[in-house]
C-alpha cells in the first residue's frame, strides 16, 4: 500500500489519532527497566493496545537517535511492530541543500522504510524536492507549528498583510505535483486554523498539540467537520503514553484513545 492508501483507508472511517512514540525512557513504567530493551517493551505494548483504533504512528527520531546505533536499532524493531496498513510517520523535521535532503530521503524511506516524514521548508523546494520525488510517500511539511516560539517566526506578517505560514501552504500546493504533500499545524492555534482551512483544501494535515501542549480535539474535530475535510490526524503523544505506571498502562492508553475515537464520532455531522 502506498502511504496515501494508508492515510485514506484509516481517515474514511474516522480514526483521526495519530499515536507520537516519543519515547522516554525515563517516563515509562519503572517495573519494564528489567527488560533487556525497555524502550521495546514499552513500546510494543503501546502499539498493541492501540493499533486497532489509531489512524497512524509518528516515531521521533530525536527520541532514539539519542541512543545511537542502540537507539536506531529500537526504532527499526518498533517498525517492525507497527501493521502493515498503518501510516508510519518519521517525525524527523529534515530539510537541508539539495543533494544533503536526498541523503536524508534515502535514510527514512529506503533505509527505514518509513511511509512518512516531517519536513521544514525555510530552505526553499529544493530542499524538499528529493522527499517529493518519492510520489509514493507523505511529506508533511511545517506550516504552523504548536510550540510557543512559532511567532517568531512563521505568524510573521509579509508586506502584503499575510502571515507567513499562509504563504508556506501555498507554496506546498505549488510543490504538491504528485500528491504527496501535506503539512503540519499546531492544535494550539485553533484561530488561525480556521483562517487557514480552506487554504488547505486536498492536502492531508498533521496536528500535534493536542493533549500536553493544551490543544483541543474537540476545537480541530469542529474545524474540519464543518468543511468535509478527512484527511487529518490528531497527534497525541504524552496525553496518551504515560497516563498510568502500572502494568495495566496499555488498557489505560486503549482506554484513551477508544474515548478519544468516540468524541471525534460524536460531533461528525450527520
Amino acid at each position: 500500500m502506498t502511504a496515501q492508501e494508508k492515510l485514506t483507508l484509516k481517515t474514511d472511517n474516522h480514526k483521526h489519532i495519530c499515536v507520537g512514540l516519543d519515547t522516554d525512557i525515563n517516563k515509562i513504567p519503572e517495573f519494564l527497566l528489567k527488560e533487556e530493551n525497555p524502550v521495546l517493551a514499552f513500546n510494543k505494548i503501546i502499539i498493541e493496545s492501540t493499533k486497532e483504533h489509531c489512524g497512524a504512528y509518528k516515531i521521533n527520531f530525536a527520541f532514539y537517535e539519542k541512543d545511537g546505533i542502540d537507539g536506531l536499532k529500537t526504532l527499526i524493531e518498533t517498525k517492525k511492530l507497527i501493521p502493515e496498513d498503518i501510516l508510519v510517520i518519521a517525525d524527523a523535521k529534515r530539510g537541508d541543500i539539495g543533494n544533503t535532503s536526498k541523503m536524508y530521503a534515502q535514510a527514512v524511506f529506503d533505509k527505514f522504510e518509513m511511509d512518512s516524514i516531517t519536513l521544514h521548508p525555510y530552505m526553499g523546494g529544493d530542499s524538499v524536492q528529493p522527499f517529493l520525488d518519492y510520489e509514493d510517500r507523505i511529506s508533511f511539511i511545517l506550516a504552523l507549528t504548536s510550540n510557543k516560539s512559532a511567532e517568531d517566526f512563521e505568524k510573521c506578517e509579509l508586506l502584503n498583510g499575510q502571515p507567513l505560514y499562509q504563504k508556506v501552504i501555498e507554496k506546498i500546493h505549488d510543490w504538491n505535483k504528485y500528491q504527496n504533500c501535506g503539512l503540519v499545524f499546531g492544535a494550539t492555534n485553533p484561530q488561525e486554523l480556521i483562517s487557514s482551512v480552506s487554504l488547505m483544501d486536498d492536502l492531508p494535515v498533521l496536528l500535534p498539540g493536542v493533549g500536553a501542549q493544551g490543544g483541543s480535539l474537540e476545537e480541530v474535530v469542529k474545524i474540519f467537520d464543518a468543511t468535509g475535510k478527512t484527511n487529518y490526524l490528531v497527534n497525541v503523544s504524552r496525553g496518551l503514553l504515560y497516563l498510568d505506571s502500572t502494568p495495566a498502562f496499555g488498557r489505560a492508553a486503549e482506554e484513551s484513545i477508544v474515548k478519544m475515537n468516540k468524541t471525534v464520532n460524536s460531533m461528525l455531522l450527520i
